[in-house]
């Protein structure tokens, strides 16, 4: 059903394999024969370009119809009529007149059909004669009752067939077919009515090479065309360019348009003699054709009867859309029914949404999905058939969520790879905010038998030959059966809108636990947190817990342990990781460690049993440490740590680091403790604190921390939280991390 350029016309040469899906076929610069093409200048109504055979139509020698006035040719009232007709005259409305007798030609004194449009600045007028099988104009008793057969339709599919019915019947071509587009261009047959002798091609699938993006193009500006006699000689143009503007003549809306050979030698085996189409448009965009073939010999309707055709097909077009958007609504309200009863059930679960949702019965059914697979926060969870992990998440970062719903029916073009992995995973629809948080559905390859008209790879062999080879149509129509493989069945935009809700719900759920989540850990983050410092005689000291200004919930904590022997444990410790967990796992750490201290263990055995303990019990956590033991009268301070940042010591006429010996981190079941002791000048100030005091984005830790020491500068002056503040705010940056300050003056 293609339709190119003609290499037989003054504007082009020969078409070949590399031009034909380029070719500028609404300038073709010729004409079919069986009518006059007349372009007349708007303002002075003379001729500017006719077709070359106006002297066996009007009689007229071709040199001599060049420049002329409008009325020399047909007439002044003829004249007159088309200049009003253009004026008032609904576009393309058929026009019947009568020319007066003032020539020799196949026109001359006789009814014509006039066809009138604007192209650029030229006014084109195309005479044909009177055709012998004429029907009456479609009255409006007649539109209303073909209206009616049509809209007695409750499906697409009962809609085509009573428009092929209604389209033989205006126009008498042997075979009318319906012909729809897939989301790929290819075609099928939906609907046919045909002469009791013919093959049916009901069914025939054509592939989209048939019909190139620039033929599609002008069936969306042109809804008619048709090609009365298939051995035609084209008649071209003259001049072949425009006078004045150097440039062929646009006949995009033309209904005589010269039509590519390739076109007809394609219809000529199919043993079709004559044809016409009349397109369909939903949305507009081009939904399908309705095609008219005739075997018996050249075939012209009338004016009328293609405007009636072509009226009947704007009407179907609008009923098309109706049903469909019918059908899309009763499948989107389908669909939020069972998304109302997912919702439901997600709500009423006491545990982790997202373990009900993965395991919820409608999941499946809500997409038409053979497999589900969700990751949050990197762990996968899977439903249904699924191909392996590995796949699974090659398949998401392929559809790359973010948030929008991507799908895809054909996932094998994306990655050749996955093609053999269609049985589970032939298209896909991913839901997402980032790539370790998304929802993913399935689809497995859904098998489908084609009956082509025709070998469909017919194009990609030609192309295997090499350059020069021209393009030819097949030469056999016999039915072409391949299987389509590869393929799922397409998602619908109404399962795109399913899964944002969804998404929607979900998000909605998971901040509400969240929240709740929150509230609890920071109740009880707060409850482990001293308040109230213990009294020693010789020592002042200040706490500061800081929570970090982006995540509310932190690993750090700091406690005070009074010893039997009067010596007191300050202890400032940090768990890496933010959040619930952390929050957790920070309360079993401290718990552990004020148990340690309060049987009496010294420091060094407090971190390793602590470290055995979190490599034993608590997976997957590390966190770091420091002990002070601290002997006021003696200011004596025993300190251990664990991967700890060292503590500050201003001593009243410097600061600096106290170098102490660092066991490994907690968590990693190795290592031992080492105690440093140190002997504290009277008057000195021992800070220990979390690495949040320190940790600023784009600023060094090096730098960081002499920027601390200046601001702490010899010690505290009589108001030593004044001063642990000034030391909270020294680093300039947003925090990132949560922050602890112990800081210990002695006397």
């Amino acid at each position: 059903m293609t339709e190119t350029a003609s290499p037989h016309t003054p504007a082009y040469g020969a078409v070949d394999l590399e031009t034909c899906d380029r070719e500028p076929i609404h300038v073709p610069g010729a004409v079919q024969p069986h009518g006059l093409l007349l372009a007349v200048d708007r303002q002075t109504t003379r001729t500017v370009m006719v077709s070359a055979n106006v002297e066996a139509m009007l009689g007229v020698p071709l040199d001599d119809a060049l420049d002329r006035p409008l009325a020399d040719l047909i007439g002044e009232a003829a004249a007159t009529a088309i200049q009003q007709h253009e004026e008032l005259a609904p576009a393309r409305e058929p026009l019947t007149l009568l020319l007066p007798p003032h020539s020799t030609g196949l026109l001359a004194e006789g009814t014509v059909d006039v066809g009138v449009h604007l192209s650029g600045d030229r006014l084109v007028v195309e005479l044909e004669p009177l055709a012998r099988a004429r029907v009456l104009p479609m009255s409006y008793r007649s539109a209303r009752s073909a209206m009616g057969r049509l809209a007695s339709s409750t499906t697409v599919d009962e809609l085509t067939a009573q428009l092929a019915v209604e389209v033989r019947e205006i126009t008498g071509f042997d075979r009318v077919m319906v012909y729809r587009f897939d989301q790929h261009w290819n075609g099928e047959v939906v609907a046919e009515e045909r002469r009791a002798d013919l093959n049916p091609f009901l069914g025939l699938h054509y592939p989209a090479t048939d019909i190139p993006a620039q033929a599609r193009r002008l069936y969306t500006v042109n809804w008619t065309r048709l090609i009365a006699d298939i051995s035609y000689t084209p008649v071209p143009l003259h001049p072949v360019l425009d006078p004045s503007t150097g440039a062929p003549l646009d006949l995009s809306h033309s209904t005589l348009r010269s039509v590519s050979p390739i076109h007809v030698e394609y219809l000529t085996n199919m043993g079709v003699t004559a044809s016409m189409s009349v397109s369909l448009l939903v949305d507009d965009q081009l939904w399908g054709l309705v095609a008219c073939h005739h075997y018996s010999g050249p075939h012209r309707p009338s004016q009328d009867a293609r405007a009636a055709a072509e009226f009947l097909g704007q009407v179907a077009s609008q009923m098309v859309a109706e049903r469909e958007r019918s059908d899309q609504r009763e499948a989107a309200l389908s669909a939020q029914s069972t998304l109302s009863r997912m919702t439901a059930r997600l709500s009423a679960v006491g545990g982790d949404p997202l373990d009900g949702l993965v395991n919820d019965p409608d999941l499946l059914r809500l997409m038409e999905a053979g497999g589900v697979a969700m990751c949050h926060d990197g762990e996968l969870h899977t439903a249904g058939h699924v191909p392996s992990p590995d796949v699974v998440r090659r398949i998401a970062r392929l559809l790359r969520p973010s948030g929008d719903v991507v799908a895809s029916d054909h996932l094998a073009r994306l990655d050749p790879a996955l093609a053999q992995e269609s049985s589970t995973a032939a298209g896909a629809l991913c839901i997402g905010a980032g790539p370790d948080s998304w929802l993913l559905w399935l689809r497995p390859e859904l098998e489908q038998v084609v009956d082509w008209g025709g070998d469909p790879t017919n194009k990609e062999i030609a192309a295997q030959e090499g350059p020069g080879v021209r393009l030819s149509p097949r030469k056999s129509f016999e039915k072409w059966q391949q299987v389509v493989r590869g393929h799922s069945a397409t998602w619908e935009s109404w399962q795109a809108d399913a899964a944002t809700g969804l998404q929607t719900h979900v998000n909605g759920l998971m901040m509400q636990r969240s929240r709740e989540q929150i509230a609890v850990a920071e109740s009880l983050q707060r409850s482990i947190l001293r308040e109230q410092l213990p009294e020693v005689d010789g020592i002042d000291v200040v706490a500061r817990y800081h929570p970090a200004s982006t995540l509310q919930l932190g690993g750090d904590w700091w406690d005070a342990v009074e010893q039997a022997d009067g010596r007191v444990a300050f202890v400032v410790g940090d768990v890496a990781g933010h959040g619930v967990d952390a929050v957790g796992a920070m309360t079993q750490i401290r718990t552990a460690m004020r148990a340690y201290l309060f049987a009496g263990d010294d420091p060094g055995t407090c971190l390793d049993r602590l470290d055995r303990l979190m490599s034993g019990l608590i997976d997957e956590r590390v966190a770091t440490a420091l002990i002070a033991l601290v002997d006021a009268p003696r200011r004596r301070v025993e300190l251990v740590s664990a991967g700890h940042p060292l503590p500050l010591l201003f001593d009243g006429t410097s600061s600096h680091d106290v170098p102490v010996t660092a066991r490994p981190l907690l968590g990693l079941g190795e290592g031992r403790a080492q105690p440093t002791a140190v002997e504290v000048p009277p008057g000195s100030t021992l800070v220990l604190f979390s690495d949040g005091l320190v940790e600023r984005r784009k600023i060094d830790m090096v730098e960081a921390s002499e920027i601390l020491r200046r601001a702490g500068g010899t010690g505290p002056g009589a108001d030593l939280g004044a001063w642990v503040d000034s030391l909270v705010d020294a680093v300039p940056g947003e925090r990132d991390d949560d922050t602890t300050v112990v800081a210990i003056r002695f006397g």
